[in-house]
C-alpha cells in the first residue's frame, strides 16, 4: 500500500502485486497495469460497459439538470447535467467485503 497515504492502493502497488505475484520485470508490470487501465478508461469513453467477473461493472451513466440546494444559506442552485462514473459491485465481491466486516466467531 501507498506509504504517504495508507489505505490506498495505488497503481504502483498493483504494479508491485503483478511483479511479485505473476514474475513480469517491474517495468513490464508498471505497462501491463497502464494498459489495463488504459483500455478500461477507453471502453467507457466509447459508451461501453466494462465487466470483470468476480470484481464488478464500470459504467456511464447521464444525470439530467436538477435542482439543487446550498446546504449553508438554503439558496436553490441548479446542478448541470453531467456524466457520471457508476461502479456495481459483484455479488462475489459485495460478499467478500461483508464477510471481512462482520464479527469473528
Amino acid at each position: 500500500m501507498d506509504t504517504q497515504n495508507p489505505g490506498t492502493v495505488t497503481r504502483a502497488d498493483l504494479a508491485e502485486a503483478v511483479y511479485r505475484e505473476i514474475g513480469l520485470s517491474r517495468s513490464e508490470s508498471a505497462e501491463l497495469v497502464e494498459s489495463v487501465i488504459n483500455y478500461i478508461c477507453d471502453a467507457l469513453l466509447k459508451g461501453e460497459h466494462v465487466k470483470l467477473a468476480g470484481f464488478g461493472t464500470f459504467s456511464l451513466r447521464d444525470k439530467k439538470e436538477r435542482i439543487g440546494r446550498n446546504p449553508k444559506t438554503g439558496e436553490e442552485v441548479p446542478i448541470t447535467s453531467r456524466r457520471v462514473l457508476v461502479f456495481k459491485p459483484s455479488q462475489v465481491l459485495r460478499e467478500r467485503v461483508d464477510s471481512s466486516l462482520s464479527p469473528k466467531k
